[in-house]
């Protein structure tokens, strides 16, 4: 066991950051060929998305702890895992394309005319990846080449089964003269796969 009464060091801290730590705005969200449901994959451009897609998170994961009562004292076991809702923000382009297409595929979730949609969740689940991208060609190396265009992808998130709960408001005002208008979408997902454990 280490001697934990032992002073600790800025050098020795260095030594520990495995690959100059994870930075967050290194990251990248792709969607399935067939994520935009009600849209059709031809016209999701997912190039164009992951240069649109400001901010997404890794996902927040639960786990209920059940009250057991046992002569007067309770004991807690595991409950049920659940991952909690995603989030991604969005800056929005001129022609409104990935707006559209959030608004499609709650649409064909469920109509605003008639309360009608979709009766089989496989016609409106989707899934998704968030990447966290490394700062270089291959993760924790000083050799790798600085001249690589390929980053280093040190950990993906699959979301499975999922589907858009909320499209945030776009607030349009004359006051905001020097910003770009963005967005988030909120999403409910059944189960995630992660890569790099």
């Amino acid at each position: 066991m280490a001697n934990t009464n032992t002073i600790k060091t800025i050098g020795q801290f260095k030594s520990k950051l495995a690959g100059g730590g994870a930075r967050p705005n290194l990251f990248e969200v792709e969607f399935t060929d067939d994520a935009i449901k009600g849209e059709g994959s031809n016209s999701w451009d997912m190039e164009r998305f992951s240069f649109l897609c400001k901010a997404a998170s890794l996902p927040a994961q639960t786990i209920t702890a059940i009250d057991v009562p046992f002569r007067g004292r309770l004991f807690k076991v595991a409950g049920d895992r659940t991952v909690d809702v995603w989030t991604v923000t969005v800056i929005n382009d001129e022609d409104f394309s990935f707006r559209n297409s959030f608004e499609k595929w709650t649409e064909l979730i469920v109509q605003l005319s008639n309360n009608q949609g979709a009766t089989n969740p496989s016609s409106y689940m989707s899934d998704a990846v968030v990447k966290q991208l490394g700062r270089g060609a291959k993760p924790f190396s000083d050799t790798s080449d600085p001249n690589s265009t390929e980053q280093a992808v040190l950990k993906t998130y699959k979301f499975i089964d999922m589907f858009p709960t909320n499209i945030s408001a776009i607030d349009l005002s004359y006051d905001s003269g020097d910003a770009i208008e963005e967005y988030t979408v909120e999403f409910a997902v059944n189960n995630i796969i992660i890569d790099g454990q």
